[in-house]
């Protein structure tokens, strides 16, 4: 089976440290079987409805990753069940899913996404926001912020996509030596996840590597 052995493939190439997302976003029940058959139990999803429609219909042991940009008003729709959310922008943000955290008595893994990009069309927030966020998740009972998510800028230079992965890490660096749970990494995607994982990625996120390219 083709996406088995994708997923194989791709799991030889990369440390065991390092946890892969597999992006299924547009991709249908029956290809997210054919990884869960394989094995793999972590997907990413950027839509929250198409996350919840999944998630109502999909084996309950999958851990779903929110790697899109949450709006506050679908928040609730996925705190019951969510294993992390990676874009996490603003305090507006954090207080929204704190909230609803308490209303379903867990404590709601995040990271903070952080724009290491020139590109303005990019989410995320500027390197020195970084730790003022940090900080003031720690006053909020029901969100822990786990560590940062980014996006190299969309170019097939190397040595762009190396300086940003490393402006991120040296951060990522800073607030882990204050705090061990501060643990996650989350950069890297099928074109640059080589290069990430130079840079001290431990989460990539991989879709066409596994489904395919997406037709639309």
């Amino acid at each position: 089976m083709i996406i088995a052995d994708n997923l194989y493939e791709l799991k030889s190439q990369i440390p065991n440290h390092v946890t892969l997302v597999a992006v299924s976003k547009t991709k249908p029940n029956r290809l997210i079987m054919n990884a869960y058959d394989a094995g793999h139990r972590v997907f990413g999803e950027n839509k929250i409805q198409e996350m919840l429609t999944k998630y109502n219909s999909l084996p309950k042991d999958i851990k779903w990753h929110m790697i899109g940009h949450v709006q506050r008003n679908k928040v609730k729709y996925i705190a019951p069940f969510v294993s992390l959310i990676h874009g996490v922008d603003s305090i507006k943000l954090m207080n929204e899913i704190n909230k609803h955290g308490i209303k379903n008595n867990r404590v709601i893994k995040c990271l903070l996404q952080v724009n290491i990009s020139n590109e303005v069309s990019k989410f995320g927030i500027s390197l020195n926001k970084i730790e003022e966020l940090f900080n003031y998740s720690l006053s909020l009972q029901n969100i822990s912020i786990k560590g940062l998510m980014g996006m190299a800028s969309y170019t097939n230079d190397k040595s762009i996509i190396n300086s940003e992965f490393n402006s991120i890490k040296v951060k990522f660096n800073e607030l882990n030596k204050i705090d061990s749970n501060f643990n996650i990494l989350s950069i890297g995607m099928s074109g640059d996840y080589k290069v990430a994982i130079n840079n001290g990625s431990n989460m990539i996120r991989i879709g066409s590597k596994i489904f395919g390219e997406r037709k639309i």
